[in-house]
């Protein structure tokens, strides 16, 4: 496919602000999407252009919150950046999205999840994402260079190329030295069938979806993992600033979604019933004789 000059400037634009490669991906295609929608170019189109789209993406496209957020996002870039029309970018504007609480399953299911999984990589992916909390593509960006078996601690690239430190599991570091004879990979921790790429998130869902199958578990992907790992902190004692900091959340309020979660403290509180007086009922009082 021909790169537009102006696509390239907008590719440039996202790169000179350190972008990762995925969000550039996402990116462009929004703003490709937005193009073709009206048959011209970005530069060209007004913000009732704008409007029209996200309406039609929202109503007609039945698009998710997160993937009109995306489309924002994009937008609203390419108009302060790339081509400034600052008319436009107030006709942006973000959703509100639902906070849902995260779905979370037992250390047990988790067990038999992980045992079901088909696939070395697949496996050894997994466990590492649920051990270290990571996500999917932070578990993807792995290579071997980034475990610091001295200092016990593994070094992950969060989004917006953030770099942070997570304490690395001596079971989780047994396993890979043992996946690391068996597999030999060469430049990525999990390599896909072409060993030059990371192996494929969309093998990976699949993966999830057959050992969820076999196990005869309820829904599981790796963000799951990510969700169990910081719920089933918090219910063996790490505080909420901890499990933020190992989480890569810039907002404490990110985090304090897994306290609406963790049934640890919901088990520590009393109903107000449990300590009512234990009365006898009190018998009907006798109707009046006429």
């Amino acid at each position: 496919m021909t790169i537009t000059p102006l696509r390239q400037r907008f590719i440039e634009d996202l790169q000179l602000r350190n972008r990762s490669p995925r969000t550039i991906e996402a990116y462009v295609y929004h703003l490709r999407c937005f193009a073709d929608f009206f048959h011209l170019p970005p530069d060209q189109l007004g913000p009732d252009h704008a409007h029209q789209y996200l309406v039609h993406i929202l109503h007609e496209k039945h698009a998710s919150w997160s993937f009109y957020n995306q489309a924002v996002s994009a937008l609203r870039f390419f108009y302060q950046v790339t081509s400034p029309r600052q008319d436009i970018v107030v006709r942006l504007p973000y959703a509100k999205r639902p906070r849902k609480i995260p779905q979370v399953r037992s250390p047990e299911q988790i067990a038999r999840f992980l045992a079901a999984v088909p696939g070395r990589v697949c496996r050894m992916l997994l466990r590492t994402c649920y051990a270290a909390g990571l996500r999917i593509g932070e578990a993807l960006s792995l290579t071997a260079d980034r475990i610091d078996s001295q200092r016990m601690v593994l070094r992950v690239f969060g989004k917006g190329q953030k770099e942070r430190l997570v304490p690395l599991s001596p079971v989780l570091l047994d396993e890979l030295r043992a996946y690391w004879r068996d597999v030999r990979p060469k430049l990525w921790l999990f390599p896909g069938q072409d060993p030059t790429q990371p192996i494929n998130a969309a093998t990976v869902q699949k993966a999830c979806q057959k050992a969820c199958r076999r196990a005869a578990l309820p829904r599981i992907t790796p963000h799951t993992l990510r969700h169990c790992y910081a719920t089933h902190l918090l219910e063996t004692g790490t505080d909420t600033r901890t499990i933020q900091t190992l989480l890569g959340h810039q907002r404490a309020s990110t985090t304090a979604v897994y306290t609406h979660v963790t049934t640890t403290t919901l088990k520590q509180v009393v109903s107000p019933l449990d300590v009512l007086p234990t009365l006898a009922p009190t018998p009907p009082t006798p109707s009046p004789v006429g």
